[in-house]
């Protein structure tokens, strides 16, 4: 292993962004249950959205609408699609989603966003030796939460939720968009690492078959991020090093 805690055959790293860089993953969970919780109220007997359970297996790290489908799929409820432009308001997937965006950005302009200091560390340390970075993030606010952060220069490639819609990539549990990272550094995705706190995340990084693979656990799921593929965990990037 290498003082950046990674086998040697590592040429690039990929991150993930909400959760592993920022502290966003609990506003995304907080936007989510107003989202679902108001929804749910119109549907009796279903109980409340669970900002642990429901967010860690239907919708953390997958792009909106794929989370929207997989939590309703799960209280056997289905919407009409409906379109990307669809009001807040509307019921439907997109609308819904776009419901969850709007709290989401609300939350964010008002309490700011934060970086993982041992993250912006570990950053440095990876750029230091070398090596190439991509940000993979299902969010179509992942530039601007970057630019807030002062961050956007640590990353080589950005693979997020507009350019994943341009090139018509599937969200995470699927590899593509990881594979489109690794792709646009111009390495094979064996000589990647995948960074991610999601557990859809880690079923992207084993589905790739990536280099190497470490979750990044937040919240207490060690085991689940292994279960689902996770080389190491660690609960932040410093414990992997960095440093000569």
């Amino acid at each position: 292993m290498t003082a950046l805690g990674l086998p040697d055959t590592i040429q690039a790293c990929l991150f993930d962004l909400d959760g592993v860089v920022t502290k966003t993953a609990v506003v995304h969970a907080a936007a989510w249950k107003e989202t679902f919780d108001a929804f749910l109220r119109g549907h009796e007997g279903q109980r409340p959205f669970d900002p642990v359970a429901d967010y860690d297996e239907y919708v953390d790290g997958r792009p909106r609408a794929d989370g929207v489908r997989a939590f309703l799929g799960s209280r056997g409820i289905q919407l009409p699609e409906g379109t990307p432009d669809d009001p807040p308001d509307a019921p439907t997937v997109h609308g819904l989603g776009n419901r969850k965006n709007e709290l989401l950005l609300e939350k964010i302009r008002t309490d700011g966003v934060e970086a993982y200091e041992g993250t912006l560390r570990y950053l440095e340390a990876v750029l230091a030796h070398g090596l190439r970075t991509a940000i993979v993030s299902s969010s179509a606010n992942c530039r601007d939460v970057l630019r807030s952060i002062g961050a956007e220069h640590f990353f080589d490639v950005r693979i997020d939720g507009v350019v994943a819609a341009e090139r018509r990539l599937p969200g995470k549990p699927h590899p593509d968009t990881f594979l489109a990272a690794a792709h646009d550094l111009g390495v094979e995705p064996a000589s990647a690492a995948v960074f991610e706190d999601a557990l859809a995340g880690m079923d992207a990084g084993r589905a790739g078959r990536f280099g190497y693979v470490v979750g990044v656990d937040r919240v207490g799921q060690t085991d689940a991020l292994y279960a689902h593929g996770a080389d190491t965990v660690v609960k932040d990037l410093a414990e992997l090093g960095g440093k000569e």
